[in-house]
C-alpha cells in the first residue's frame, strides 16, 4: 500500500469540507477503522463515474492518502483517473455529496458525477 502525506500532482488531495464529513460519518458509524474509499467505474452520462465508499481495509496494491487523521483509499485502476483531483464535499440545493474536482477530465454531466477523459 502507497501512503500520501502531502500534495502532489500526482495524488488525491482532500477539501477541509470533505476530511470534517468523513471524521463526522466515521464518528456516527463509531468504527474508527472506515476508511473513504474513491473510485471510479464505467457508465454514468459522460462515461465514467465516481463512487465512494466506507471501507474497513486497505488492499495490499490501493493508495491510502492520510489527511488530519481521515484515510481515502484509491484502487490502481482507478488511481490514474484521480491522479491531480480533490475530493470535496458539498451542500447545496440538489443535496449533500462528496464530489470530485477532476483536472483529469475533459467534459463532466451537469451533476458532476460523471465525466469523460
Amino acid at each position: 500500500m502507497t501512503v500520501a502525506t502531502a500534495f502532489d500532482p500526482n495524488s488525491i488531495s482532500l477539501s477541509p469540507g470533505a476530511v470534517r464529513k468523513v471524521r463526522e460519518l466515521v464518528s456516527e458509524e463509531e468504527n474508527a477503522a472506515l476508511k473513504l474509499r474513491v473510485f471510479i467505474t464505467g457508465g454514468g452520462c459522460s462515461g465514467f463515474q465516481y463512487g465512494f465508499a466506507f471501507d474497513e481495509e486497505a488492499a495490499e496494491d490501493d493508495t491510502a492518502i492520510q489527511v488530519d487523521g481521515v484515510t481515502v483509499l484509491v484502487d490502481p485502476m482507478s488511481f490514474p483517473y484521480l491522479a491531480g483531483s480533490e475530493v470535496d464535499y458539498a451542500e447545496g440545493l440538489e443535496g449533500s455529496r462528496f464530489i470530485v474536482n477532476n483536472p483529469n477530465a475533459s467534459t463532466t454531466c451537469g451533476c458532476g458525477a460523471s465525466f469523460s477523459i
